[in-house]
């Protein structure tokens, strides 16, 4: 619905119109369809055994006409196509494969077509590759002429379908009462909201920025004070021993004698890049060469350096701080999201990229360009001299659009300067993309790393009889430069020298100095001999192991064709050759690795991950070293955890004396985090075992072995069809190096990569930027708070990689529908304060509706949930499964069931009472709760009230804002305001027993295991409840819904974007069809025409009883009465126009009309929000035995069931049962009253003492005797005009990204 703007209701003829689309079976239906056909027709894996039987089965069968046969023939055909997960299929013909979908995704093309040289088992991977990607795939022809076609997936919305049983939606009676009351006392005037309620208000418009951040402002040094901080430096590190080892290891960094370029070069200019590899200490040493450098000049500085996560900006600031001999928070600080330490007088700021990203765009928001650039001294920018932005290889979201913003904004600030910086980057397109920018390259210091790949490492699991990390032959990935001609001249005269003369000693300085493969396998320039070879030759049997053991090459020839074992056996060494022999023989034979390989993806799939090998090759280091960290990359969570209890099911490797196994993963607690950079106790050794998050920016000091999976958990968005993806993915070339340098640092170390060769040269360079694979809500609408007159599109252009066009189209529709943007892309007043808040715009106006329903704390729950993660954990063994699927089913009854989201309300309001009382260890164990990931939920909810009250929305009293907060038909009124517009309707059963919920859309979705809504899912009825979601999730091929809620129809009706209205029955029309399918007449007859549907429609809304058709989104329809349609419209109106005037005016108090129309809503809510929701047929087993409702449920009005039904005592009692027992009285003693808004608070809410206010009115009359809506004008006609805020496709919904910055 569009906010603060007039609305119209139309009467059309919704049924003739519906009969106008066309319904086809969608490509999701499709594999829908496969999907549960193969689950109960395919036979079981393809085993031999299996295979005989089936033949048997089929030899013994009743013979078949040959009509059958070649029906039969094809159904084998399809389903052979159709398998999943074909290991049988060559690699490379996978990554072909692979590459080719993924360019054709990409493209304008529709449609694809294979060649028809596809063998069935590859044509079953193009089947398997298109379900991931959400691409529909179909096979035709015969024979040879057999080929795939490959289409993009297309949803239609059936609205032909729903009229069958048509949700009834009709007011209680006491929900009557209260409207009567309201509309006697507060009728309908047109214009009065947007005329008269604003009047008094003209022209003040409240000012609700924050104060300034006081850490991102310049310390007020003088040049004296500044002195004396280089002195007090000085002081310490010549009285502290270990603060001098320290200042020397820095010196030996290889950026230590770059110092006098990077402040020289940044002096200079005002962008500067530096590209570091590993190890050369740029993260922890530029911050401080420059703020040594501007100290020098007797000058103040304030350096704000970014990091891609949490757990990097801490660490590091606390590394420099330990660096300087200080404490973290005095010169060096750090902010995060809920944490700080340090404040204006810390010179070098630490932080992530979306804290700099708000900086940046709270400077911009209301300020134009010319204001900013006059005036630049009035933002926080202009206090910043230095920003770095460093990883940027990683090109999140916030760092490409931070990228943006600055390259648009140095002109006005031309003393800042911004160094960028990353390990593996492609420096010279940032170099272009900010105007050919100086390029600092730095190399980096890692000591040697072995990098084996998977065809090495089932080499080294089949032998077992020697110690690969002394013997083994290493792959290194890593190019060194080409050599010049002297050093070939060198090279030269150490082979001649040692072919000719026995003088060795330069060949073997030369080899033993470099051991790089370039000079271990350099081939003179004129006769071809290796080192090898002439050591070989001359018998230096010592010599040809060290050389065997560095990789050298045995199959390399001279110019005469000869090998370096031909002439070991030609000059009669007999020793050295039988040496050469075993070695190529046995662990360097690359045919007998090959045949490994192939043997191994026949049986496994790639992409999936093998615990039981890397359990294995754990096993076999920890036997063959005794000393060394080591760190296993995973993509996920969940693979952690399987990894984690195949280890403590290990023999060997469950010994807690001799193995630490640690989880590194970005939702695990600081303290926990920090327990990785604490070195072993003797005698033990550290397995850690993480995502991605070890990758880059943390150092873990004693890891000496990398396994890497090569596989990384990757969300991203499908714009084409709108839904996300969470999918397992290939890592890239730059992510690899970065994982096999995590070996290097500190030590020599050993890298193992879980994928071959071939995979390896096929990854991509880079991981795709995350700008252009997740939704863009948010940054559309900070775009518009940094420069109001551009187009969203035309500033995203300028970005390094733009997002598709479809992406911000469905964004900026998302944002138009929640009244952010206007038609024409400008900005509204409450965008303005939707983009205030650091969660998504469409919890920012869940939070103002909530404030207006004195609902706030289950809307401050939700929020910071969907801001960053589920807080239930997952039990690995069936019976806490199951356990803990009666717990959130338990939790969820409190407010109602059948609702995920409400299960995450109620599990927090349980532990913060828990924690108070002391029993937070026993519920988070009863109820499979993690007690961290609530304690960040609580510093959230914390942080984000602290800005509502800081801009205005709300008072420091929040307990007047929570005087409805468990009401359970307002909670999910609130609910609706924050997942609207992803509404779904749960579809009656089909032929294969199970129900798919479809969306406005048309796609068809699965509801997901884990969710508590699953087992609606077969329900054999002909319901079709309502749902809201948070976001449809593709996987492996299927699509689904994983938290959802089930909800009624009067909060959707009063939040969705457009209602129309329809006759139910409406014969007139029926006769003028056939008029209007001749196509001929006037204009006069078609306005003559037009007029008679007009008036029609007005006298389908002139009687209060007459039944008609209420159409939602033009997708959901509905049966009411007239009258109860007016009302709806009254009220959305009225609800526009508070939420409006809140944002605009937050201190200030809800005109009369409107206060007591949102008290009525209240009311209304609390009685008939539920209505429409049908409780399961059967009971759920909890966790705790479950009983029957209490007298807190009974006591709720307009309901006999509800929160609390099927509680244990425990959890009954953490629900407060005082606070409930007050909450019921007084929303019973609301009944049939309306609060005058002089009674309400400051904060637009009405006050405690409305309980004991005397009712407004009591009109007992009925309602068919009921006055008419004065002034309300209801303009229809049979083509009907909607009321809406937009025009959309069938793609207009929105998918929401959780962050976890």
């Amino acid at each position: 619905m569009f906010l603060g703007q007039k609305q119209k209701i139309k009467v059309s003829n919704w049924r003739t119109h519906n009969t106008q689309h066309t319904t086809h079976t969608t490509p999701i239906t499709f594999f829908f369809k496969q999907k549960t056909k193969k689950r109960k027709e395919a036979p079981p894996r393809c085993t031999e055994a299996n295979a005989l039987k089936s033949v048997f089965k089929i030899t013994l069968s009743k013979p078949r006409s040959s009509k059958q046969k070649k029906k039969m023939g094809k159904k084998r055909l399809k389903k052979a196509e159709q398998q999943p997960e074909n290991p049988n299929i060559a690699e490379a013909t996978r990554i072909r494969i692979s590459q080719i979908l993924d360019n054709f995704l990409v493209s304008k093309d529709e449609v694809f077509k294979f060649k028809e040289d596809l063998s069935n088992h590859e044509r079953a991977v193009v089947h398997e590759v298109c379900k991931k990607m959400g691409l529909n795939s179909k096979s035709s022809g015969k024979g040879n002429q057999r080929c795939v076609s490959v289409y993009k997936t297309k949803n239609t919305v059936d609205t032909t379908k729903g009229f069958e049983n048509l949700m009834p939606l009709t007011f209680s009676e006491e929900a009557r009462v209260v409207l009567q009351n309201l509309f006697i006392q507060y009728p309908p005037d047109v214009g009065e909201l947007g005329e008269k309620l604003f009047a008094e208000h003209s022209g003040k418009t409240d000012k609700t920025g924050g104060k300034r951040e006081n850490i991102f402002s310049k310390p007020s040094l003088s040049k004296a004070e500044i002195a004396r901080k280089l002195e007090s430096f000085t002081s310490r590190v010549e009285k502290d021993a270990n603060l001098r080892q320290i200042v020397e290891q820095r010196s030996n960094l290889p950026i230590a004698s770059f110092k006098d370029a990077i402040t020289s070069t940044t002096e200079s200019n005002q962008v500067v890049l530096i590209s570091g590899e590993t190890g050369c200490g740029k993260t922890t040493q530029v911050p401080q060469f420059l703020l040594d450098y501007v100290w020098g000049k007797g000058e103040g500085c304030k350096i704000v350096c970014t990091q891609p996560r949490r757990i990097s900006a801490t660490s590091v600031a606390e590394r420099i701080s330990c660096e300087r001999g200080e404490n973290v928070g005095d010169n060096i600080g750090y902010k995060i999201r809920l944490e700080s330490k340090g404040g204006r007088h810390s010179s070098i700021v630490f932080c992530t990229n979306g804290v700099l990203l708000r900086l940046l765009v709270s400077k911009g928001a209301g300020t134009s360009k010319l204001e900013a650039s006059n005036n630049p001294a009035k933002d926080d920018v202009s206090a910043l001299t230095h920003i770095i932005v460093d990883e940027i290889h990683e090109r999140d979201r916030y760092s490409d659009f931070m990228l943006a913003i600055l390259r648009d904004n140095l002109p006005t600030y031309p003393h800042l300067r911004l160094i960028l910086m990353s390990a593996t980057l492609d420096a010279d397109r940032f170099s272009h993309y900010f105007g050919g920018c100086p390029i600092i390259r730095v190399p980096g210091f890692t000591h040697p790393v072995k990098t084996f790949y998977l065809e090495d490492v089932l080499a080294i699991l089949k032998s077992a009889e020697s110690n690969h990390l002394d013997s083994a032959i290493t792959s290194v990935p890593n190019e060194d430069p080409e050599f010049a001609e002297e050093d070939k001249s060198s090279l030269d005269e150490a082979l001649n020298l040692a072919w000719s003369n026995d003088e060795f000693d330069l060949l073997l300085d030369l080899v033993s100095s470099e051991g790089v493969p370039k000079v271990y396998n350099y081939q003179h320039s004129v006769t071809g001999l290796t080192p090898l070879m002439v050591l070989a030759a001359k018998g230096r049997v010592g010599d040809v192991c060290m050389l065997l053991t560095l990789g050298s090459d045995c199959h390399l020839e001279t110019k005469d064709g000869a090998t370096a074992l031909q002439l070991a056996e030609k000059e009669n060494q007999q020793e050295v050759a039988q040496i050469i022999k075993e070695h190529m023989e046995t662990f360097n034979s690359d045919s007998m690795k090959q045949q490994l390989l192939d043997k191994y993806l026949a049986t496994v799939n790639p992409e999936h991950i093998d615990v039981f090998l890397i359990e294995q090759l754990l096993r076999r280091i920890c036997i063959d070293s005794e000393d060394g960290a080591i760190l296993v990359f995973l993509p996920g969570w969940e693979d952690i955890n399987r990894m984690r209890e195949r280890l403590h099911a290990n023999p060997f490797l469950n010994d807690t004396s001799k193995f630490l196994i640690i989880s590194l993963h970005s939702m695990v607690p600081a303290v926990e985090q920090k327990k990785v950079f604490k070195r072993a106790p003797p005698g033990s050794r550290k397995i850690i075992l993480s995502t991605n998050i070890a990758e880059t920016a943390i150092t873990i000091d004693d890891v000496v072995y990398v396994i890497d999976s090569g596989r990384m958990k990757e969300k991203s968005y499908d714009p084409y069809n709108n839904v996300s993806t969470l999918q397992s993915s290939w890592v890239s070339k730059a992510s690899a190096k970065q994982r096999e340098g995590r070996a290097g640092r500190c030590l020599p170390g050993t890298c193992y990569h879980f994928y071959s060769k071939l995979r390896a040269a096929s990854l991509p360079d880079f991981q795709v930027p995350e700008i252009k694979r997740m939704p863009i809500e948010e940054i559309c609408l900070q775009v518009k708070l940094i420069d109001p007159n551009c187009r969203i599109e035309e500033f995203l252009k300028k970005t390094l990689d733009p997002p598709v066009s479809e992406t911000i189209c469905n964004a900026i529709t998302v944002l138009q529908d929640i009244g952010a943007l206007t038609r024409e892309e400008n900005v509204t007043e409450l965008g303005e304060k939707l983009a205030s808040l650091p969660i998504h715009p469409l919890m920012s106006k869940m939070l103002f509706f909530a404030i207006l329903l004195d609902c706030l704390d289950p809307a401050l729950t939700l929020a910071c949930a969907s801001d960053y993660r589920d807080p239930f954990t997952l039990p690995m063994l069936p019976t806490e499964k199951t356990r803990a699927a009666a717990a959130k089913f338990e939790l969820a009854s409190l407010y109602g069931g059948q609702s995920d989201q409400l299960a995450v309300i109620a599990a927090f309001e349980c532990w913060k009472n828990a924690k108070q009382r002391g029993q937070e260890a026993r519920f988070c164990s009863q109820y499979f709760v993690s007690s961290s990931t609530m304690n960040m939920l609580n510093g959230m909810r914390k942080q984000l009230q602290s800005e509502l009250i800081k801009y205005g929305f709300i008072t420091e009293d929040v307990s007047s804002c929570n005087q409805n907060a468990h009401v359970p038909g307002i909670i999910h009124a609130v609910l609706v305001a924050g997942l609207y517009p992803m509404v779904a309707r749960l579809r009656p059963v089909h032929k294969y027993g199970r129900r798919f919920v479809e969306t406005a859309s048309g796609a068809k979705v699965m509801l997901h295991s884990r969710s508590l809504n699953f087992k609606l899912s077969f329900r054999k009825t002909d319901d079709c409840p309502l749902i809201v979601y948070d976001e449809i999730t593709r996987g492996d091929g299927s699509m689904f819904i994983r938290n959802c809620s089930v909800v009624g129809p009067l909060p959707l009706l009063l939040l969705s974007t457009e209602i129309a209205v329809a006759p139910i029955q409406d014969d007139e029309d029926a006769d003028g069809s056939d008029d209007d399918a001749d196509g001929d007449g006037s204009d006069e007859d078609g306005m003559e025409m037009d007029n008679r549907k007009a008036a029609h429609g007005e006298k389908i809304m002139s009687s209060p009883d007459n039944p008609v058709l209420v159409v939602v989104d033009r997708w959901l329809s509905f049966v009411s009465t007239a009258l109860d349609v007016a009302h709806i419209y009254c009220l959305r109106e009225r609800l526009s126009a508070a939420i409006l005037f809140k944002v605009t005016h937050p201190r200030n108090i809800l005109p009369p009309t409107l206060g007591a129309s949102m008290s009525a809503m209240s009311c209304i809510l609390s009685y008939d929000g539920l209505s429409g929701i049908l409780l399961p047929a059967g009971s759920v087993d909890s966790l705790t035995s479950m009983i029957q409702a209490t007298e807190i449920d009974k006591s709720m009005p307009g309901r006999d069931r509800g929160m609390g039904q099927n509680t244990s005592g425990f959890l009954r009692s953490l629900m407060s049962p005082d606070t409930w027992q007050n909450h019921h009285h007084r929303v019973y003693d609301r009944r049939s009253r309306v609060v005058p808004a002089h009674k309400r608070t400051p904060n637009g809410n009405q006050s405690s003492s409305r309980i004991s206010q005397p009712p407004v009115a009591e009109v007992g009359m009925s309602s068919n005797h009921r006055p008419p809506l004065q002034g309300s004008k209801i303009v229809g006609s049979v083509a009907g005009t909607h009321v809406k805020s937009c025009d959309r496709g069938d793609s207009f919904k929105r998918q929401r990204w959780n962050r976890s910055k």
